[in-house]
């Protein structure tokens, strides 16, 4: 038998009725977090052997074979996920060069980089994502999306200020422009990825406010915001199940999981107004300090990967 994993992250209350409209969010929705009431979750429980593969000095690496919806039609792609601790500058938001002697500044994370490539006709598409969720559980500190294809280029990032989310967008799109806006500190979907990997029983379940993916968004040239959402964790013996619902956009996200420690992301289904638009399934995973397997006599460990692009 299935069950529900129900141990909640983050406390969830009703967003202040002037902020409604700033927000686009309805009077009677009751299922946003406050302005006031910070993300602030409880002591977040690492799973025993945590330490021990998350800090043997290597990355995990992990490649799917993808089913890519683009332009009406579906296209074989390839996304590689990177999963890798390092120490983030909590005042500047990157990657500290000397993380001894940076004190509070220093905060821990799991980041993700995430990289998806296939082609459309005679050009091809590049999208890269990196999340960066500190290992206490605490609200992710930044996330960053870039879309490349022969057409031009889109960058978007987003970083924790105080109780709120900076969104920046660049794009080459005249109707979308560059772009600076403040939304909700509410839960971002793209860090449930990371929050997988770091403990599942702990990411926050029922009805909330979630901003959708950068990809999505992106991809779909929709406006960023929080949208109503719901959040379901479903246990199995051996491969569990996340779904991400947004009612109010016609969109769903669900993935698959080990149900055992360390997670390991076995796929994915993305649908969009009742139809799918990407579907991921496991390829290969390989655990290695990937930065220092550069150069050319390394070029045949991406056969262990089972690299095509």
């Amino acid at each position: 038998m299935k069950s529900l994993f129900s141990v909640t992250l983050f406390s969830i209350a009703i967003l202040s009725t002037q902020n409604c409209t700033e927000n686009n969010l309805k009077k009677e929705d009751t299922s946003a977090v406050s302005d006031k009431a910070r993300l602030a979750p409880a002591a977040l429980v690492l799973p025993e052997g945590f330490n021990q593969y998350w800090y043997a000095g290597n990355a995990e690496l992990s490649t799917y074979d993808v089913t890519q919806e683009r332009y009406g039609e579906f296209r074989q792609a390839e996304q590689v996920n990177i999963f890798v601790t390092e120490d983030l500058s909590s005042s500047k938001q990157v990657k500290l060069d000397d993380p001894a002697s940076a004190g509070a500044d220093r905060v821990p994370v799991l980041k993700l980089n995430s990289v998806l490539r296939f082609h459309t006709g005679i050009y091809d598409y590049s999208i890269m994502q990196s999340v960066f969720t500190p290992v206490s559980g605490q609200a992710t500190l930044k996330s960053t999306a870039s879309i490349q294809d022969w057409c031009g280029q889109v960058y978007m990032q987003t970083n924790l200020e105080k109780d709120q989310y900076r969104v920046r967008t660049f794009s080459y799109f005249e109707t979308e422009g560059d772009q600076d806006q403040k939304m909700p500190m509410v839960l971002l979907e793209d860090e449930l990825w990371s929050r997988l990997r770091l403990n599942p029983t702990m990411i926050p379940t029922g009805k909330m406010r979630v901003i959708p993916s950068a990809v999505y968004t992106r991809l779909r040239h929709k406006p960023g915001a929080a949208h109503n959402a719901e959040i379901s964790l479903e246990k199995g013996e051996k491969e569990s199940n996340l779904t991400l619902e947004y009612p109010d956009i016609s969109r769903s996200l669900s993935i698959r999981f080990e149900t055992k420690f360390p997670y390991i992301i076995q796929g994915w289904e993305e649908a969009y107004e009742g139809k799918l638009v990407s579907k991921g399934t496991l390829n290969a995973v390989r655990n290695s300090a990937y930065w220092g397997e550069h150069d050319n006599i390394h070029a045949p460990l991406r056969d262990t990967l089972k690299l095509r692009f």
